[in-house]
C-alpha cells in the first residue's frame, strides 16, 4: 500500500542544532549531515497516545496534593493553530515547568532552592473544537544553570504537543513579557530571528483573568507557516 508520510519541518525556520554558546548543544548536534529516513505504516499508524488518560483536572498543576503550592498563580491558556490559521482539535497539549523558587522535582536537579511538596510541575490537556487549551498553574522563578559564569534561565513553560503519533511530537518553551534574562539566554536567543523570538513570548490577558485568584497569559501555538511557534531542535 502506499503510505503518505509526514510532512517535513521548512528548512531555517526552527533552531540549528548546533548553537556555540548553548555549551550543550556542542556535543548534542550531530556532526554529519542527517540521513532523511522514509516514512513507514509503522511511523504513520503508531504508537499514540491515550485520549481518555487525560483527567479532568489534569491541566490543573495546583491541585492533586495535601495543599496548595507556594507560589503566584496563573492561568496560561491559548490556541493551537496551522499555517493557516485554522484550529488544531482533540490535540495533546503537556506542559512542565520548574516551582516558584526555581527547582524542578527531578533528580538531576540539584539546585538548592527548596522543593514545594504541593507541587510536582507537569500537567496535560487536549485542545477543544476550536483549538483551544488552559492550564492553572504557578509562576516558575528563575534558576541558575552551568552554562557558563552567572547564567540564569528566565522564567519559563516547557510545551509538549503530540500529533497523531510520536513522529509529530513539538517542544518548545514559553517565556513571560518584560523579563530582563531573556536577552542573556543563549536557548532563547538560538532563535536568530527576533520576530520568531517574540512568538515565543506569551502576552497578559486580562479576559483569561480570574478576579482574586490568579494573572491570566495567552500564548498561542502556531504549527506551521511564516508565523510558526519555534521548536526546541
Amino acid at each position: 500500500m502506499d503510505v503518505v508520510g509526514y510532512r517535513r519541518i521548512t528548512p531555517g525556520t526552527q533552531p540549528e542544532y548546533l548553537h556555540p554558546a548553548y555549551a550543550s548543544s556542542v556535543k548534542r548536534a550531530p556532526g554529519k549531515k542527517l540521513v532523511l529516513m522514509p516514512h513507514t505504516l509503522g511511523e504513520v499508524t503508531g504508537p499514540v497516545f491515550g485520549h481518555d488518560r487525560v483527567g479532568p483536572d489534569d491541566n490543573d498543576l495546583t491541585k492533586g496534593h495535601d495543599g496548595p503550592p507556594i507560589g503566584e498563580r496563573i492561568i496560561v491558556g491559548g490556541r493551537v493553530l496551522d499555517g493557516d490559521g485554522r484550529p488544531v482539535p482533540r490535540t495533546l497539549v503537556e506542559l512542565w515547568q520548574c516551582n516558584a523558587t526555581g527547582r524542578y522535582r527531578h533528580d538531576n536537579d540539584q539546585h538548592d532552592a527548596p522543593l514545594d511538596p504541593n507541587f510536582t510541575g507537569a500537567g496535560r490537556t487536549i485542545t477543544d473544537d476550536e483549538g483551544r487549551y488552559t492550564f492553572t498553574t504557578i509562576k516558575p522563578g528563575a534558576y541558575p544553570w552551568p552554562n557558563h559564569y552567572n547564567a540564569w534561565r528566565p522564567q519559563h513553560l516547557h510545551f509538549s504537543l503530540f500529533g497523531p503519533s510520536f513522529m509529530t511530537r513539538l517542544v518548545t518553551q514559553m517565556y513571560f513579557p518584560g523579563d530582563p534574562l531573556m536577552p542573556l539566554d543563549p536557548i532563547f536567543n538560538c532563535v536568530t530571528d527576533a520576530a520568531a523570538r517574540e512568538r515565543m513570548i506569551c502576552s497578559f490577558d486580562i479576559e483569561t483573568t480570574v478576579p482574586v485568584f490568579a494573572l491570566g497569559y495567552r500564548f498561542d501555538i502556531v504549527l506551521r507557516g511564516r508565523d510558526a511557534t519555534p521548536m526546541e531542535a
